[in-house]
């Protein structure tokens, strides 16, 4: 997304120079989210970008993958030699945390790319017994869909709760009963001692059956080709971008999943590993290459997730709010929560509340104070609330 995003950005700004689109993977540029959803499920064969690169005049060089770069001489180095730049956006996203010891066993699986969909597609169509390793976003996406196939789940979780390092534990509390409730079975404070074929055993001794195994413990930068350039890393192994997404190094960006950015409005460094970031900091960097000046890049952080029948949205960042108001009964089909930081929102989730999300995002952006009392009622539009 962050790479397409940029070329088409470019010369939607009049970019006139070449413009070349590196990718290790041999498919055309394709979107992720359909991945976990109807790639996997077999409703659609793929969800490659509808963009006529031909005649945007953009170059792809697709399954050739880049293993360094030399800002001195402005090449990169590939398997197939050395491909000089004048201006370089790294957009190489995330890759999969691997699950340590489980690397080589059969029916292990990861879900990140489109060949990751392919080769999971024919096992939700038999109907296995599938462990998933890990309660975030993307376990909960998959088992979601595994599901729907006729699938028997087990989702097997470290922590004590789902989403630990998302959001805070009374938010998940009422999250955690989606699982059962679509036939799923979550447990909690079960850390995998190690992968069997067929099995997965957990570290008290117990066996649970797995005709496959799909690990979702998470994703970091991926960053390691970066080793030896001279591009600033930050604690996450994160390219550490400034308010344009330009990096340490001249006439290098970053943007997407693999770059963090400092955030005025929310006072620190973000690294947003969504698909909205990957949407909207490419026109950041796209003016910035064209010789714009335009404003400090500081969104509103926004992502999305659908699982157990429940459209989930959040808008924001709650680090730092001192509130939360509860807005609906978090048992009921739809509910949101909302963060305030000295009266004024910060951060909402809305589960089958879409106006909430569209309207606090909102609200956020224009930094208006808001009355906890008329927020708490949703029966009111959330926008309302506002003093």
């Amino acid at each position: 997304m962050a790479g397409v995003q940029t070329a088409v950005a470019l010369r939607e700004g009049g970019f006139t120079g070449s413009v070349t689109l590196i990718g290790a993977e041999p498919h055309q540029p394709y979107d992720r989210p359909p991945l976990s959803k109807a790639v996997l499920l077999g409703k659609a064969e793929g969800s490659a970008f509808d963009v006529d690169f031909e005649a945007l005049g953009v170059e792809l060089r697709l399954g050739l993958e880049v293993t360094g770069v030399r800002p001195a001489p402005r090449e990169l180095d590939t398997a197939e030699g050395p491909v000089p730049y004048g201006v370089l956006v790294v957009a190489t996203g995330a890759e999969p945390i691997r699950l340590p010891g489980a690397e080589g066993v059969p029916g292990v699986h990861l879900l990140r790319t489109l060949d990751d969909a392919e080769r999971l597609r024919p096992v939700l169509a038999r109907q296995h017994d599938i462990v998933v390793v890990g309660a975030g976003w993307i376990g909960a996406e998959f088992a979601t869909a595994a599901r729907e196939a006729g699938c028997s789940v087990t989702v097997v979780e470290a922590a004590d709760r789902p989403l630990v390092g998302a959001l805070p534990a009374e938010v998940t509390a009422p999250m955690a009963t989606w699982y059962a409730d679509s036939g799923a079975s979550l447990r909690t404070h079960a850390r995998v001692e190690r992968v069997e074929p067929g099995a997965v055993v957990l570290d008290d001794g117990s066996r649970l059956p797995a005709g496959a195994v799909v690990v979702g413990i998470g994703a970091r930068p991926a960053t390691a080709w970066l080793a030896g350039s001279g591009i600033e890393l930050g604690a996450h192994r994160e390219i550490v971008a400034d308010d344009h997404l330009r990096t340490s190094v001249p006439d290098v960006y970053a943007v997407g999943d693999c770059a963090s950015f400092p955030s005025g409005r929310y006072g620190e460094r973000l690294l947003v590993h969504h698909w909205d970031n990957a949407l909207q900091g490419p026109r950041t960097v796209a003016a910035n290459i064209v010789g714009e000046t335009p404003a400090p890049y500081d969104p509103v952080p926004y992502f999305w997730s659908e699982q157990f029948g429940r459209f989930v949205q959040y808008a924001g960042h709650h680090g730092s709010a001192d509130t939360l108001v509860w807005r609906g009964d978090p048992a009921s089909p739809s509910w949101s929560v909302c963060w305030l930081r000295d009266s004024r929102l910060v951060a909402v989730l809305a589960v089958g509340r879409p106006r909430d999300l569209a309207q606090g995002r909102r609200l956020i952006e224009s930094g208006a104070t808001l009355n906890p009392t008329s927020l708490a009622d949703p029966g009111l539009p959330l926008k309302g609330a506002a003093v």
